[in-house]
């Protein structure tokens, strides 16, 4: 009995240890996804596609697993709070996280796309890889 217990335990341990060796992998490459976002919307010079690119970049980031979820968390409250002080408006910085954790929750980033955008900005994940 005290060789199962003892057993139960060390995979918890490991599984647990596991997940977390991953992290900083998956939030580098989150913060990646999240820069490539960024860099299509610059490249995109749509008008109305900012919050598309806003939910791709934290779904692709997100999709990476916990490590990118939190990255994508950061990088968009930070960005959102350096703009509120910059003086842009709450409202459209509300409607940013919105869709920030639209796209960090699973939602499809698509529903945020506008007409016009061109079709190479896919909201497939991880394309350069």
């Amino acid at each position: 009995m005290k060789l199962l217990i003892a057993g139960i335990a060390l995979f918890f341990i490991v599984e647990t240890n596991a997940r977390w060796i991953n992290f900083p992998i998956e939030a580098i490459q989150g913060a990646g996804d999240m820069g490539r976002a960024y860099i299509d919307m610059r490249k995109a010079n749509t008008i109305g596609a900012d919050k598309y690119f806003h939910a791709r970049g934290n779904a692709n980031a997100a999709s990476r697993g916990e490590g990118g979820k939190w990255a994508a968390e950061v990088i968009s409250n930070g960005r959102e709070w350096v703009q509120e002080k910059m003086g842009h408006g709450a409202e459209d910085s509300a409607a940013d996280q919105r869709a920030n954790e639209h796209g960090r929750n699973g939602g499809d980033p698509n529903v945020f796309r506008p007409a016009g955008l061109p079709p190479h900005y896919s909201s497939e994940s991880h394309e350069d890889e």
